[in-house]
């Protein structure tokens, strides 16, 4: 007779202490050059240097003619933007007709605007100032200098800058790629559950939060009950037969390919116990909803006959207690979430958020404040409440059960109320904005 697979009770370790540990747990990957439409968003993997000068040689800051010596000045040529120079050093007493960004000839002290000029006659007269309106070659970026530091975003206005020093690609930190699997029988992703069903309210919410931490979802899957489709997924298996069973229509239940993948009946490669991991996949998969201990939850086991290595095993936090965090023998990551929506939220920024963030350099906001209302702390667990801000501090959104988003779409951040907390300033977790 077959013994069921029991995973061995761990003691739970502290919400910090696994936040550190997520962030502790990464192998930062290779930078990457990308053209400058691919880089918005992105860190830089180093510093940015101007391969040109800026303006690259003495230029005009207005419309009018540049001059030599005192006046009145002979009007001698005309020089556009983006027309041929002067061809020759100006001499005292002459001038150059010249547009706004157009190239100042040598000898030029000035440029006289036309609203300051008296031109009549092929002449023209009016105060020049010594030195005005020239921008000089190298003013406002030195050829060589250092304008953007390692870590820096490449926002739309960082990529005007790059544009105008010269360059066409971007080394950048490379953007984790991260496959979400959600597990269960019950769970629907389109239209009204009927009964005992539920709607996934989980993929839904997770591409926007790992695109918030620096990463970018590959997929969103869902996987039938049982240890034969999870494990098909990790190892790559579950490819060709993913589109089944997301959308055909089932009989008793289970469309066959459904049964089949429950069954463990699928295409499994043994590259991930070989230290390979599968062609195109994923550095990060998130599974959601087996990471408990109950009959259906069969990540544990799934992973010990993987021989992977599990990080974190629970952490002492409310919601999201039953989290996981292992390493799979080929180096990825797997993150697994608890099937209620909010104390999956609470795990995944818990977990994954750190982990993106130390990935792709991207620091969290650090931000305290006084926690007013009437908060509950735990003996031993640390609690995530969602709060709005105030004037006088952050008060309790409500509606924080673990089951439900409600509270936490209400909110602004998420309060960090330690073990036996007894009134000081908490910590604020910011939560990923709209667009």
């Amino acid at each position: 007779m077959a013994v069921a697979w029991h995973p061995p009770v761990v003691e739970a370790i502290s919400w910090p202490a696994a936040r550190a540990l997520a962030a502790a747990a990464v192998c930062p990957g290779k930078p990457e050059t990308v053209p400058l439409r691919q880089a918005l968003g992105r860190r830089l993997a180093g510093p940015l240097t101007a391969l040109v000068a800026v303006p690259g040689t003495d230029v005009s800051a207005m419309d009018g003619y540049a001059v030599a010596g005192p006046g009145p000045w002979r009007v001698v040529a005309r020089v556009l933007a983006g027309g041929a120079a002067h061809d020759r050093p100006l001499r005292a007493g002459e001038a150059v007709e010249i547009a706004t960004g157009a190239p100042v000839p040598p000898g030029a002290g000035s440029v006289l605007p036309y609203e300051r000029a008296d031109a009549t006659g092929g002449q023209v007269r009016g105060p020049a100032e010594e030195g005005r309106h020239i921008r000089r070659r190298g003013e406002d970026v030195p050829e060589g200098a250092v304008v953007l530091a390692e870590g820096a975003v490449v926002t739309p206005v960082a990529l005007g800058l790059t544009a105008a020093l010269g360059h066409d690609e971007l080394p950048v930190r490379p953007r984790p790629r991260v496959a979400v699997l959600v597990t269960g029988d019950e769970v629907v992703d389109r239209g009204l559950p009927g009964p005992g069903r539920v709607r996934d309210a989980i993929g839904p919410f997770l591409p926007g939060l790992v695109e918030w931490a620096g990463g970018r979802v590959t997929g969103v899957h869902h996987l039938p009950d049982g240890p034969g489709p999870l494990r098909a997924a990790l190892t790559g298996g579950w490819r060709e037969a993913a589109p089944a069973w997301q959308h055909a229509p089932e009989e008793g239940g289970r469309s066959p390919e459904r049964a089949a993948l429950a069954d463990g009946r699928s295409h499994e490669p043994a590259a991930v116990m070989d230290g390979r991991p599968p062609e195109g996949a994923a550095e990060i998969v998130v599974v959601c909803g087996a990471s408990s201990r109950g009959p259906a939850d069969h990540l544990r086991a799934v992973l010990d006959a993987l021989a992977a290595d599990v990080l974190v095993d629970g952490v002492a936090v409310r919601p999201g207690h039953p989290q996981l965090l292992a390493r799979l023998r080929d180096g990825r990551l797997v993150v697994g979430l608890p099937g209620n929506p909010f104390a999956a939220l609470a795990a995944a920024l818990t977990l994954l958020a750190p982990i993106l963030r130390e990935l792709t350099g991207t620091p969290a906001a650090v931000e305290t404040s006084p926690l007013h209302g009437v908060v509950r702390p735990h003996p031993r667990d640390t609690r995530l409440v969602p709060v709005l801000r105030s004037e006088l501090g952050a008060i309790p959104a409500g509606h924080d059960r673990p089951g439900s988003l409600w509270g936490a779409a209400l909110a602004g951040a998420l309060a960090v109320v330690p073990p036996g907390w007894s009134g000081e300033r908490v910590e604020l977790i910011e939560l990923p904005p709209g667009v």
